[in-house]
């Protein structure tokens, strides 16, 4: 797993040492970052089941200025600080070791573009989607990206937020929402 473009190109993140944390493929990654494309520059991001930050450091080094990481496993927070500790994106970057709600709850600014890549055996997204619109956490214009497995489907509307593309990579479904 490696950081596919911008500032921190080519540097290899740390990974789990089992398969308990399923980072998003190089393939999915490099597929959604096309389809955000300019959103990223400047925006703020949230990585709201981190795993291993992998997402969230693909948006700042492709311009995003700041990233809330968020994970409920103590393993993951460890490798997250880690590999943001090797990309220098301390400065950019705010770790909440928690679950999905501890993680939102402190976030004290709106979103431009949130990451949602709940563990597959979970139904997290609605839960996760209802909590930003509670708590008013998407900015004006921003998204929701949901990775799910390709034989679960997402409603086209979840909280108030609409489905605007959906990509399918294989096992893998990337479902956007606004």
């Amino acid at each position: 797993m490696r950081i596919i473009a911008g500032d921190y190109k080519g540097r290899r993140l740390y990974t789990p040492a089992d398969h308990r944390i399923r980072p998003t493929s190089d393939k999915v990654k490099e597929a959604l970052f096309s389809i955000l494309g300019e959103e990223i520059d400047g925006a703020v991001v949230c990585d709201l089941f981190s795993g291993t930050g992998n997402l969230g450091l693909e948006a700042l080094s492709r311009g995003a200025d700041k990233c809330y990481f968020g994970d409920h496993s103590g393993e993951s927070i460890k490798l997250i600080k880690d590999n943001i500790e090797m990309c220098r994106a301390e400065d950019y970057s705010v770790v909440i070791h928690g679950d999905f709600k501890k993680t939102l709850s402190l976030i004290g600014e709106r979103v431009n573009i949130f990451f949602l890549d709940p563990p597959y055996n979970k139904d997290l997204w609605e839960d996760a989607m209802l909590m930003i619109k509670e708590l008013d956490l998407l900015a004006e214009g921003g998204i929701i990206v949901c990775e799910h497995r390709s034989r679960q489907e997402l409603d086209d509307e979840v909280a108030g937020f609409e489905k605007v593309k959906e990509r399918n990579y294989g096992k893998v479904v990337l479902s956007l929402y606004r």
